[in-house]
């Protein structure tokens, strides 16, 4: 069974094919990868998918309903998080704080904000963050975490809306390689206990081969492949784009 369906979806700018009749599906409880380089068309890929751009033709289901023509706030009610390249977090806030932020708008008590937020939801908070590894520096402030801390606050912001998918644009983006190994590793294990799906782009081959299910490959806004990371490993289309011969390296990163 299928959580996300993208079925044939097109995008162009200013006459620039930026993603041309591209389809594929995200099962229940799957990992799948999303990956290209340079101008491949994966990042307004993504943003189709939870409403921050239209697609042109062809259309996304996600659980069963079309959202091809949904906003992002109706998206992600429907379910669907979220987490950026660049993590979105509030610096003057405390990490519990971040998180009860998010908290009023699932619970669509933001007019209540005119309460300290200490007031609000503090459980249910601490619970998110000891889910990712950070209720013990919950009265910390944001600003002072490490990055990689940043990047665990930001998921227990995305999975407050209980969401079924979960989408991460470059999740690991600017870390080191054991802190990305740690997030993915984590991201692998909300996926069980939660019975979450995830789509996420990637610029590093290693995380993509050690963590996704399946991954789909996109080049000049075509896809050109998709498969089991082993698959894809070896195909010679695949290596032809990346590296213009010869086989993956592991260490190899790609760019968006």
């Amino acid at each position: 069974m299928s959580t996300l369906t993208v079925d044939d979806i097109s995008k162009s700018f200013a006459g620039v094919k930026a993603v041309q009749g591209v389809s594929f599906e995200v099962g229940a409880g799957q990992i799948l990868a999303l990956i290209g380089p340079n101008g491949a068309g994966k990042s307004t890929c993504f943003n189709m998918l939870n409403g921050q751009l239209r697609a042109d033709t062809g259309s996304v289901h996600f659980d069963g309903h079309d959202i091809t023509r949904e906003t992002p706030s109706q998206i992600w009610r429907r379910g669907v998080g979220r987490t950026f390249q660049i993590a979105q977090t509030f610096g003057s806030m405390t990490v519990r704080e971040n998180v009860q932020m998010v908290l009023h708008s699932v619970h669509r008590r933001l007019a209540a904000l005119w309460r300290p937020l200490s007031h609000n939801y503090c459980e249910e908070a601490d619970t998110l963050l000891e889910a990712v590894g950070m209720h013990t520096q919950a009265d910390r402030a944001c600003c002072v975490l490490a990055y990689g801390d940043v990047k665990r606050l930001e998921l227990a912001m995305a999975l407050a809306n209980r969401p079924k998918l979960l989408l991460m644009d470059e999740p690991t983006a600017g870390m080191a390689p054991k802190e990305r190994n740690e997030l993915m590793s984590l991201t692998a294990r909300l996926v069980k206990e939660r019975g979450l799906s995830v789509l996420f782009t990637e610029h590093s081959v290693d995380v993509v081969f050690e963590h996704a299910d399946q991954v789909v490959v996109m080049s000049r806004g075509k896809l050109i492949a998709k498969g089991v990371p082993a698959e894809i490993r070896e195909d010679p289309l695949v290596q032809e784009v990346y590296l213009g011969s010869g086989a993956f390296l592991e260490t190899s990163e790609i760019g968006q």
